[in-house]
This record gives C-alpha cells, sequence and structure tokens, in this order.
C-alpha cells in the first residue's frame, strides 16, 4: 500500500501480528518483499511492519543526498503509528537503523542482520574504492535497467533459474526470489508511453548514498557505534560480507551488556536462508536475551 509521509510517499506493508512493533528496513536492491519468511515467524511477538527504501521497489522518490533514506525510518515510522518499534535492517539497512538510532531517533532496539560499519572514517574517494565496478553491478543485478515487461519476466525466470547455485540465492525459495526480482521493477510515469519498467536502484541512487561527508556526525565507521545506546543485536552470517570480520564485531558487542551476538551458517541473504533462527534471536532481544538457536 502506499503511505504519506513528512518525507513524500513510500510503498509500505503492514503485516500486523500481536506485541511491540517492529519495522524492517531491507538492503541495496532488495524491497519489502525479502521478508515475507521473517514476517511468518514474527507476527506471534510483534506488529511487523516494512517499506521499500527510497531509490527502490515501489516507493517513487530517489535520494538527493546520502543520509535522507535511513532518516526516513523516523517519517514512515511515525505514519504507520508505531510506537517505538524495534527495528531490524538487512545489510545496508543494519547500517541504516543503526544510523538512525544512533542520531537519537525513536526506537526500542535494533538488530542488524550482516551489515555493520567496522573500519574507521573514510573519505568519500577510499570508500569508492571498495565498490564494485558500475559494469560488475550491471552485471549481477541490471541496475537501471529500463525493460519492457515481458524482458522483466525474462529476466525473474533467469534469476530464479540461477538462483540455486547463486551467491547470495542459494537456498532460498524460488517463489521468494520471483517476488522481490520482480517487484524491484518500477513503471515509468515520464511520458515516453513505451510501458518500460525501472529497475531499481540505479547507479545514479547507489552514487548519491555512497559518498556521505566523513565530517558528519553520523557516518558509517566503527565510531557510530559509540552513539548507539538502545539494545542492539547483531547477526553474523558464516558465508556472508562479514565473515572475516567477527572479532572486530565481537568487540563492538562487548562494549555494552545490552549487545548480543549470534552467529548463523547462512550467506549474506540471512534472513532469507535462516528465517526462523533470525526470528527467534529478535524475540530473544526482547526478552533481554538472545534466545538459542
Amino acid at each position: 500500500m502506499w503511505l504519506e509521509t513528512a518525507q513524500g510517499p513510500f510503498a509500505v506493508e503492514d503485516f500486523g501480528g500481536s506485541g511491540p512493533d517492529l519495522l524492517l528496513v531491507h538492503g541495496t536492491g532488495h524491497n519489502l518483499a525479502v521478508w515475507a519468511p521473517l514476517v511468518a515467524c514474527l507476527r506471534g511477538r510483534f506488529r511487523v511492519a516494512a517499506f521499500d527504501l527510497r531509490g527502490h521497489g515501489q516507493t517513487p522518490q530517489d535520494s538527493s543526498d546520502p543520509e535522507q533514506y535511513w532518516r526516513d525510518i523516523g517519517a514512515v515510522s511515525a505514519a504507520l503509528g508505531l510506537r517505538r518499534p524495534w527495528l531490524v535492517g538487512h545489510s545496508t539497512g543494519g547500517y541504516a537503523v543503526t544510523a538512525f538510532a544512533a542520531d537519537g531517533g525513536d526506537c526500542a532496539g535494533i538488530v542488524a542482520l550482516d551489515g555493520f560499519v567496522l573500519d574507521p572514517r573514510q573519505t568519500p574517494e577510499e570508500r569508492q574504492a571498495w565498490h564494485l565496478p558500475r559494469e560488475q553491478l550491471w552485471d549481477l543485478f541490471r541496475y537501471g535497467w529500463r525493460a519492457t515487461p515481458a524482458e522483466v519476466e525474462a529476466y525473474v525466470a533467469q534469476v530464479c533459474e540461477q538462483a540455486p547455485g547463486d551467491w547470495l540465492n542459494a537456498g532460498v525459495p524460488v517463489e521468494q526470489v520471483a517476488a522481490f526480482t520482480r517487484r524491484a521493477f518500477l513503471a515509468q510515469g515520464d511520458g515516453q508511453g513505451d510501458g518500460r519498467l525501472l529497475r531499481r536502484p540505479t547507479m545514479e541512487e547507489i552514487a548519491r548514498v555512497s559518498r556521505p561527508d566523513p565530517a558528519a556526525p553520523i557516518h558509517p565507521a566503527v565510531d557510530l557505534y559509540e552513539r548507539l545506546t538502545v539494545p542492539a543485536g547483531f547477526v553474523l552470517a558464516t558465508r556472508g560480507l562479514y565473515a572475516s570480520r567477527q572479532a572486530a564485531l565481537e568487540a563492538v558487542v562487548a562494549r555494552r551488556a545490552d549487545r548480543r551476538l549470534r552467529v548463523l551458517e547462512a550467506n549474506h541473504n540471512v534472513h532469507l536462508q535462516q528465517p526462523a533462527a533470525v526470528a527467534r534471536f529478535v524475540a530473544g532481544m526482547l526478552d533481554g536475551l538472545a534466545a538459542p538457536a
């Protein structure tokens, strides 16, 4: 459904459920459709909602600066009527919920799923050196592609066919892969009249959010955790993007008694591969102690 907020319209889904409010924040290239398996495991303990980040899925507006996407969490939460929600974010969404909470945003606690910031502050040029080249992003994800409906369906079928051997989607049900891949294409109302859909995010969107001000108080660097005062859970995937950084993450967790770490056998898309285990961990954070697997 569409939700009007102080920051413009957002595509959202209120999944309902009973218990404290919980808002899910997806990562780069994904959209709210990736949360279906986890939602099914969480609705017994939480009222769950999710939204498409700006520049993603069916939310129409793009970013004009590198902080908007995580600041939007407050506007979406308020428009949904959430009260001190728990925030769960994956990948870039893990940074988003951390940044929002560290900036004093209204939330009861956060859980970051294979989405951490463990290095010192870097200049935009240093950060850019770690990003995949545009050509590789295109080959992997087709970001910014304008495709006909028929081309979209052919692409969805191709992604599903390749999913069992894909480094991100292996082990994820193909119907789930189809759902979030298809939702990544937005119909264009630009007057061209050719019926094409835009694969989001675009390269321009990625470029805008990838160049944060290194002097800003809230910045994707390890010092961000010094500003974080709410309970925080961290889920590390053994085959994810941070598999080699467990010691650095353990140091972050050790700084406060209300932080917990869970290591799960999964690739980067841990919430899609291990939704039940992730849900138990989130529920354990609510209870004040991470639950065992």
